[in-house]
């Protein structure tokens, strides 16, 4: 089969079935999961699909979300070395936020069992991994449960953010770009993370290079509002110092 035929096809399988990954397609169509790469960058310059973790899906779906065990599995090493990156941001004391997010709950899983913190999360996941921890005032924000991301939403949330200051937040999102700033697929997620961004007098966000171009259904806030981005080696130098003009500093762990 010549590449474009490959193409078509695995076209036509993105629009079946919302989405298509490379390994599934590299063994479907017996050839090495860089050629399904390059295939997937083919049709994503073409505008025909639009390159997520592990895959693709038909352009237009800004509003695609891969559930939280998805999350966890993809780009492991590299979200390990981003929580890795974060503790050096861990201070003494002090207060922190933790957004929702799979490399947001790596670094929580990391955070030493001594550390002396008070941590405020609407994520059950992280709140389940910080509790104990004896030395952490820990504050679970309530609201709404979101199936997709074990996160709590809604008015709750927005009124626990609203009523607190914070030293750190540690923030996740599922695109970043200094075009399109901040995303993730949902409106009620995005709103509790702009008031957590909002809470917080430092911004840390801990993305994998993956997530750098991606852009999302619902918007939470400008590249710019991040004082810090902790992301993997994945990300060019280019990026990153395009990044560091807007006002952001980069560490490529």
């Amino acid at each position: 089969m010549y590449a474009p035929e490959r193409q078509q096809e695995i076209l036509r399988l993105a629009r079946e079935g919302g989405r298509v990954d490379v390994v599934s397609l590299a063994e479907e169509f017996q050839v090495t999961a860089e050629t399904i790469r390059r295939d997937l960058k083919a049709l994503d310059r073409a505008g025909l699909v639009r390159r997520v973790h592990g895959g693709a899906i038909p352009a237009g779906r800004l509003d695609f979300e891969p559930d939280l065990a998805e999350r966890e599995s993809t780009a492991a090493d590299e979200k390990d070395r981003i929580a890795k990156a974060a503790l050096a941001e861990l201070p003494a004391e002090g207060t922190l936020i933790l957004d929702a997010g799979s490399t947001v709950a790596r670094f929580a899983a990391a955070i030493p069992l001594e550390a002396q913190l008070t941590v405020v999360t609407h994520s059950l996941p992280i709140a389940a991994r910080l509790a104990d921890h004896p030395g952490i005032q820990l504050h679970l924000v309530g609201g709404r449960v979101r199936h997709r991301t074990r996160a709590a939403v809604d008015a709750w949330a927005l009124r626990a953010y609203g009523e607190i200051r914070a030293d750190l937040l540690f923030v996740a999102a599922n695109g970043f770009s200094t075009e399109h700033g901040l995303t993730t697929p949902d409106l009620a997620e995005a709103a509790v993370k702009a008031a957590a961004v909002a809470a917080a007098r430092r911004v840390v966000l801990l993305a994998d290079s993956g997530k750098h171009g991606q852009e999302h259904f619902a918007r939470f806030g400008d590249l710019s509002d991040v004082d810090l981005l902790i992301t993997d080696s994945g990300l060019s130098p280019e990026d990153a110092t395009a990044i560091e003009c807007g006002g952001t500093e980069v560490v490529r762990a």
